[in-house]
């Protein structure tokens, strides 16, 4: 307590106190009031000069096939397997590669090619399975990189690793980073927003956190908002009875003035942005119901993105929204496909899984064009690993299933400074090993923020001792070969 005959003494845990909330509120006060308050960046600001360099892209949208889509069913095409069908896969293509505990208990590991239909399509030639008649007529605009990699074997981590950089959780995502670094062009919606949407398999889907989404140590406002499939898009959308819309902004006035008297005297950087997200809640409360609006897409729109278009939840819902969401110059929309993960019954599952994605994710490339938005919007498909040449569990003539696989995969992105009709990268006739230019999931995410004008190395935030950045601190290169 202070002394009673000196009122301005303080004890040593006041002082030790006072000066860590001075410290802190230096170290941020160029992050958050930049954004919130209106002040001027300086040249000490890891914020400052961005965009680093001119960007071919002004935002992204992020397909992302959570469970692990088969290359070797979609994109990379093997016939030489054809001719070892239920032959042990070699010993030196395996090299000791590490095993989930999945497989690990076989006794052998015995090839299965695949049993689709593969065909050429493209002034490219671009190998395509029967599988994804839609994305066939858009390989023209897409650049799709077959040797994709990770050290993650399993889904959490490996969702965790793309999404954040790392492994473990407690990191921001990539739409955080780029929210962070970029902020917003729109006052009315959230720089990053978010939909799930489950597939058509007949098993439960592998679970998504929201840490996928999170900030982790950027400020809270950086975070991914979700909408949400059923009920009100967002939560609480909807003022209860009684609470119209002139008494919900007098409410939130009196609170953000508490909030701001409290950060006078604390220097909480969380508080303001939580009298952020507060401005931004009320002002969704307006924006949110007329994005969700369809009425007045022509028909012909539904026609494009498919019959499951005007039902809320689903992909071709969230693949017409997201294009609606970058009209509004939303900075990072991401939509989350689940159950890709085909351990067994692939052969039932896996065109369910094609079928409910293949049309609208081609239609949202197909809109943006026609719109002229895909020039400046990169649009990213893909998953967190692989799947296996080998069989996991019983094979027979017309069941299997893959088990996870790391070493390499497939992704492809369009628009915004990307190379259209690019094949990028070789994998062996097993689609095992990459033979020619890998690219680490660093250097993806590296590649993202480059076409948005961003540095990887010098978009960074100070954190336990250590200036963190997205792409962590391995090497990490631009995959140039891709780029226009």
């Amino acid at each position: 307590m202070p002394n009673a005959s000196n009122p301005w003494a303080v004890n040593r845990r006041q002082f030790l106190g006072n000066s860590l909330w001075a410290v802190g509120a230096a170290a941020l006060s160029s992050l958050l009031p930049t954004r919130l308050l209106g002040a001027a960046r300086n040249a000490q600001d890891p914020l400052a000069g961005l965009p680093h360099f001119a960007p071919t892209a002004k935002r992204v949208i992020y397909l992302f096939m959570s469970g692990a889509p088969s290359q070797i069913d979609l994109f990379d095409y093997k016939p030489k397997m054809a001719e070892l069908y239920d032959k042990d896969l070699p010993e030196s293509i395996r090299n000791g590669q590490r095993l989930t505990t999945m497989s690990s208990g076989q006794n052998r590991f015995p090839v299965v090619p695949s049993i689709y239909q593969f065909k050429q399509f493209g002034q490219v030639g671009a190998w395509v399975s029967e599988l994804l008649p839609h994305f066939s007529s858009i390989v023209d605009d897409v650049a799709q990189i077959k040797t994709v990699y990770t050290e993650a074997i399993n889904h959490d981590p490996a969702i965790t690793y793309i999404q954040t950089g790392f492994q473990l959780p407690g990191k921001p995502s990539l739409g955080a980073w780029v929210s962070y670094g970029l902020g917003s062009e729109n006052k009315d919606l959230p720089s990053y927003v978010v939909m799930t949407c489950k597939g058509p398999g007949k098993r439960d889907a592998q679970a998504l956190f929201s840490r996928l989404w999170g900030a982790g140590f950027l400020p809270a406002e950086y975070q991914g908002a979700a909408l949400r499939g059923k009920g009100d898009p967002v939560l609480y959308l909807t003022d209860p009875p009684g609470v119209d819309r002139h008494l919900r902004r007098r409410m939130l006035t009196s609170v953000n003035e508490l909030n701001r008297h409290h950060y006078e005297a604390t220097h909480d950087p969380e508080i303001l942005a939580r009298i952020s997200q507060y401005e931004m809640a009320f002002r969704m409360q307006a924006s949110v119901p007329d994005l969700t609006d369809l009425s007045r897409e022509p028909a012909h729109i539904f026609e494009l993105y498919g019959p499951e278009a005007k039902q809320p939840g689903t992909f071709a819902n969230s693949c017409l929204l997201a294009r609606r969401l970058a009209e509004r110059e939303v900075r990072c929309v991401q939509i989350f496909h689940r159950d890709w993960d085909h351990h067994g019954d692939l052969p039932r599952d896996l065109p369910l899984q094609c079928k409910d994605m293949d049309q609208p994710a081609a239609a949202l490339v197909k809109d943006l064009k026609q719109r002229g938005l895909l020039k400046d919007t990169l649009v990213v498909w893909g998953g967190e690993f692989g799947r296996t040449i080998y069989c996991q569990g019983e094979l027979k003539k017309d069941n299997y299933g893959r088990d996870h696989h790391p070493r390499c995969f497939t992704m492809w992105l369009a628009g915004g400074g990307v190379k259209g009709g690019l094949v990028y990268g070789e994998t062996d006739d097993f689609s095992y090993n990459i033979v020619k230019d890998p690219v680490h999931i660093r250097d993806l995410n590296a590649t993202i923020l480059h076409c948005l004008g961003i540095d990887h190395a010098r978009l960074t935030f100070p954190f336990q001792g250590l200036n963190q950045r997205l792409t962590g601190t391995e090497p990490a290169q631009v995959v140039r070969g891709v780029l226009a």
